[in-house]
């Protein structure tokens, strides 16, 4: 009996094992089959954890491969908090050198148990003063950051990124994808209790390599200029582009304001707009060169037929338009070169609104170039049904449309290149691991013939030599260009304002082979008492910085001279073989009260009246002295002049191998410095750098 009773407890013991073992093995079952990924999930939620790090950005060039954009390795501070006995010391030290607020860094390590990012990409200086804490807890790690080598230089069309290394603007915001590359990664292991078991790392890969049109030092003079034709007009802002107008490339796309993408943080929204795409304006009496173009090739005007232009006023639709002068009967030719606002109205009748629409469109006007550029703005040009009466006469002086200076100065390079319009470009090559991938080369589309753009030229180049572009004149050159004023918009009444203007000046050099198209445009300039920078006209703000531009432009490229040589140069010349120069004083050129117009005293003039031989009396206090320029680079010639308001003249690219006048000389500000560059290696066999 006793023996029953025992097997029947054995049973029982056993089925109840056996049960529980099937329950368990059930159960295993079921979380194996069915939720074995949800569970999966959660572990590596708890014991894994995943940290990006920043990519290595492709670098970006200028079109002689130097460096515009850069990564580089530095030190991000993390902190393992579990290691950290007493985080509101450690948060007290750190809260010094990384200038943290103590409670924001308490706040970081009580967010996790195993890794928090404390600083990233912090300074050498930052990581060395942290070392020499020897906090326990306290870690390193490598990432890359974005460097501008050249600081504010192309900082628009360039952008910047986040400290994700993202592109932000420009260049690193529209191929972003191509530029940024695989970010790498630390797999952080924990155990239960959330404490750091291992850590393992994948590299990151280095994104693409982008090749723009951009010339850096082009792009430096541009700049310089700019900033110097703002502070003189006392602009608002302002852009200077410049391009080549047999490829359509940009080789310098400057504004102002600007910012360093360094320290993009520190810097206004306002600064960081790219005005060369994104900014829209009235291009007033630059527009007439697309007008005076379509007439021409029409037939509807001849540059030596006769236009009554009223003695300065006109009735178009009722609406009564008055010149800026009272001009009589003027020929086509000195229409455009006076800038009669009559005599481009008539014409602009004569050719019609279907026409003249169609060619403003065949122009590029109201419609994106194409450029590789974020923000680009279409400009404003109404469609023909929606133009009133009117509005021929309108957009005949530049009102009633809007153009980005990118759109006006591919028109005008389709003029300086034959009639041939191409779509500006920035993105020279793109290349993946050494292989090329995009290389830019737009298909160039025929929108005047090759007579009709020979006409304007030669038109445009007598707007300089009589006309109101004097002051844009470049010594050595020959230029086409065309003056531009435009009212603005007052934003509190909606009409034009008397006070507010855009000045502009556009135009190419040489004339019978242009090698550059530059435009120059200025917000609200209001000028100063200096010769060259008086009132709100572009013949009198934005001409001067065009001749600046393009004097040091062209002589950068070796652009042979083909124009005579003032008396300042050739003095000069003279000097540098030893014989005296016997330079006069004569009067700088004033404006007429009668006019707009300066009187009869050249840009060329003026540029003359400045003495360059220390043979010419110079009082004291006034002058100062050439310094040694030979073996120093472009860029460095450029700033050494730039500090004691010299102008410099550079002729060729490399070292600076001559100069004129000889360091020593006691010269005036202002005074033209003649150097000559050349490949010629120093004592050590290399050559300086340019930067």
């Amino acid at each position: 009996m006793a023996r029953s009773s025992s097997r029947l407890r054995l049973l029982i013991v056993f089925g109840f094992a056996l049960v529980w073992m099937l329950a368990v093995v059930a159960r295993l079952s079921y979380l194996q089959l069915y939720h074995y990924r949800d569970y999966l999930e959660r572990a590596h939620r708890q014991q894994d954890r995943i940290i990006e790090v920043s990519p290595m950005r492709g670098p970006i060039y200028d079109r002689n491969g130097r460096e515009l954009a850069m990564s580089i390795s530095v030190d991000s501070c993390f902190a393992d908090p579990e290691e950290i006995s007493d985080p509101e010391m450690v948060a007290r030290l750190l809260s010094h050198i990384l200038g943290m607020s103590a409670d924001e860094i308490q706040e970081k390590l009580a967010e996790s148990r195993t890794f928090v990012w404390i600083a990233r990409k912090i300074t050498p200086e930052q990581t060395a003063r942290i070392e020499a804490l020897n906090l326990r807890g306290i870690y390193f790690q490598k990432e890359n950051k974005r460097f501008y080598p050249e600081h504010s230089l192309a900082a628009a069309a360039l952008g910047y990124v986040d400290v994700d290394e993202h592109g932000l603007g420009g260049i690193e915001y529209s191929l972003d994808k191509e530029i940024r590359g695989r970010p790498g990664r630390i797999l952080v292991l924990a155990d239960a209790r959330r404490q750091w078991l291992d850590s393992s790392e994948a590299k990151s890969d280095v994104g693409d390599t982008v090749v723009l049109t951009i010339d850096q030092t082009i792009q430096y003079i541009a700049e310089k200029a700019l900033a110097e034709g703002i502070a003189n007009t006392h602009a608002k802002g302002g852009s200077v582009v410049v391009q080549d107008p047999s490829t359509g490339q940009l080789l310098a796309v400057a504004n102002w304001p600007t910012f360093d993408p360094n320290d993009a943080h520190s810097y206004p929204a306002d600064d960081f707009i790219d005005r060369v795409v994104s900014s829209a304006y009235e291009p007033g009496s630059i527009f007439k060169t697309i007008l005076f173009s379509s007439a021409l090739q029409e037939g509807v005007a001849q540059p030596d037929q006769l236009i009554d232009c009223q003695m300065g006023s006109i009735v178009v639709a009722g609406r009564l338009i008055h010149d800026w002068h009272p001009f009589g009967v003027l020929t086509v030719a000195q229409v455009l070169e006076n800038s009669s606002d009559v005599g481009s109205i008539k014409i602009a009748l004569r050719l019609g609104a279907p026409k003249y629409y169609q060619y403003i469109r065949s122009f590029g006007f109201g419609q994106l170039t194409g450029i590789k550029l974020p923000g680009e703005n279409r400009g404003l040009l109404r469609p023909l049904d929606d133009w009133t009466a009117s509005s021929i006469g309108s957009i005949a002086i530049g009102q009633e449309v809007s153009v980005t200076p990118v759109q006006m100065i591919s028109a005008e390079s389709a003029i300086a290149d034959g009639g041939v319009l191409r779509e500006p470009q920035i993105i020279r090559q793109v290349l993946h691991g050494g292989q090329l991938v995009v290389q830019g080369n737009p298909d160039p589309r025929r929108v005047i013939d090759e007579g009709t753009a020979a006409t304007m030229r030669e038109i445009m180049e007598q707007v300089m030599l009589v006309g109101t572009g004097k002051l844009a004149q470049p010594v050595g050159y020959t230029a086409g260009g065309k003056t531009g004023t435009a009212q603005k918009i007052d934003s509190a009444t909606g009409r034009y304002s008397r006070t507010q203007f855009n000045a502009s000046f556009v135009g190419y050099a040489p004339v019978n082979n242009p090698r550059v198209t530059i435009l120059v445009n200025l917000d609200s300039p209001t000028g100063n008492d200096a010769i060259k920078y008086r009132g709100h006209e572009g013949g009198f703000t934005a001409a001067p910085v065009f001749k600046e531009v393009a004097e040091q432009v062209l002589a950068y490229l070796n652009v042979p001279h083909d124009a005579e040589m003032p008396m300042l140069e050739k003095a000069s010349l003279r000097t540098k073989r030893g014989a005296p120069a016997n330079l006069d004083f004569k009067p700088t050129a004033k404006r007429s009260k009668a006019s707009n117009e300066p009187d009869e005293t050249s840009a060329a003039d003026m540029d003359a009246t400045v003495p360059i031989s220390s043979t010419v009396a110079i009082a004291e206090g006034q002058a100062v002295t050439i310094p040694r320029l030979t073996g120093q680079g472009v860029r460095a010639v450029i700033e050494a002049c730039s500090r004691l308001g010299l102008t410099p003249v550079l002729i060729g690219d490399g070292v600076a191998l001559d100069q004129s006048p000889d360091a020593g000389t006691k010269v005036l500000p202002g005074t033209r410095v003649i150097v000559h560059f050349g490949r010629s290696a120093d004592a050590s066999g290399t050559l300086p750098s340019n930067n």
